[in-house]
């Protein structure tokens, strides 16, 4: 398992925590969108991956297609928000991730 930045966080098998990535200015056309308006990123950094999970028959690690540091796109509405000291993270499965951006 390969982690960036110091969080306390291991996710198990073919899991990976992300950290969302910013959107852009809040301004279009000159008004200000609430961040209760704005969209779910859906792009994001990878900060922690697990180390793949095991084939049907339970004897070899299938390994994981993403790791630390890639941008990823993932869906709108895919994996689990957690917050860890008082930054968001969303933890999902490597099948989550819609691809690598870059």
């Amino acid at each position: 398992m390969a982690t960036k930045n110091a969080v306390a966080l291991k996710p198990l098998a073919d899991r990976v925590v992300v950290k969302a990535l910013e959107e852009t200015e809040t301004m279009r056309g000159g008004l200000y969108i609430p961040d209760t308006a704005k969209e779910k990123p859906q792009q994001g950094e990878i900060i922690a991956a697990g180390p793949g999970k095991f084939d049907e028959k339970g004897g070899q690690r299938i390994p994981m297609d993403v790791k630390v540091g890639d941008k990823v796109l993932y869906g709108k509405y895919s994996g689990t928000e957690v917050t860890i000291d008082g930054e968001q993270y969303l933890i999902l499965r490597e099948s989550d991730v819609l691809a690598i951006v870059g």
